[in-house]
């Protein structure tokens, strides 16, 4: 875990086998995924899919009313900037999303949904924010400052 001079931590998720990054840093996004799979509220194959996806893995995962959400921090309120899944008719699926509001589109398949999601990713989206979603906007405007 890195922290910047206003005392905002960022998670950093590297490959396995990086000595670097402490067991610690992971187990927030991991314990949400856990937390995920252990709820039952949602499609076993759409927790699955997404966790298989590296650019989703390194995202905190959320549940709201049988959708599967995705934030870039680890602690509520999480951030809305990612689309998000759910089951739809007949085994197919719907992406909408970042905001309820907008709508992305059916999916034929769990990985078509999963691929919808990650292609409308914010800019820059990369490992989750160990922190609230105010502390990554302090984090994220420190470092535009900086740069």
């Amino acid at each position: 875990m890195t922290e910047d001079p206003s005392g905002c931590r960022h998670l950093a998720v590297a490959a396995p086998a990086a000595a670097s990054v402490a067991h610690d840093e992971v187990m927030d996004v991991e314990a949400g995924w856990q937390k995920v799979r252990d709820d039952g509220h949602v499609r076993a194959e759409m927790v699955e899919a997404a966790y298989a996806e590296p650019r989703l893995r390194q995202l905190f995962p959320w549940l709201s009313m049988g959708e599967l959400h995705f934030s870039r921090c680890t602690e509520p309120r999480w951030t809305w900037d990612i689309p998000y899944s759910m089951p739809a008719a007949e085994g197919s699926y719907w992406v909408s999303g970042p905001s309820r509001n907008e709508t992305v589109g059916p999916a034929a398949t769990i990985q078509d949904a999963m691929a919808m999601v990650i292609a409308r990713r914010p800019t820059g989206c990369g490992p989750a924010f160990v922190g609230t979603s105010e502390e990554l906007a302090a984090y994220e405007t420190a470092n535009q400052q900086a740069g």
